[in-house]
């Protein structure tokens, strides 16, 4: 599966002709940015080869899991299993201070949801996707969402 992955990623880098970039140097906003986005792209994935659904209902159940409180308790549930670098990059993206802030959420729910957004966006950009989909099924199954 990484082979594949790889092989799409090079592929991806070669037709648009990205830079090579030192991922330590984003911001923690924007590894967010790109966190938010691949992790909702996970849940529908997963969602979508659990069967076939009206796109309301996989709505529902994907906006259940992309919320800041959701995320907020799968990073609780998983601080143990990070390492100092991950730990680091969550830190960094919770302490961050957008100009936002999600409706129904608490600011410390979305201070942490933005966290781990940035953590997962690490780890995308850092095309370690066995570890970010890994944590992904530890923190929904940790932190009792599925």
């Amino acid at each position: 599966m990484e082979e594949s992955i790889a092989k799409i990623t090079e592929d991806f880098e070669q037709l648009f002709e990205l830079p090579k970039v030192d991922i330590r140097t984003y911001s923690p906003l924007a590894l967010a940015y790109i966190g938010d986005g691949i992790y909702e792209l996970v849940i529908r994935t997963m969602l979508v080869r659990q069967g076939n659904h009206s796109a309301a209902k996989f709505h529902r159940q994907a906006s259940s899991l992309v919320k800041a409180s959701a995320q907020s308790a799968m990073i609780e549930a998983l601080k143990e299993e990070l390492t100092e670098e991950e730990l680091g990059v969550f830190k960094r993206g919770r302490n961050a201070h957008s100009g936002t802030m999600a409706k129904n959420a608490t600011m410390s729910d979305y201070r942490r949801a933005t966290g781990f957004e940035a953590l997962m966006g690490y780890l995308y950009l850092k095309k370690d996707w066995e570890r970010m989909f890994w944590l992904v099924k530890q923190g929904l199954t940790k932190g009792e969402l599925i």
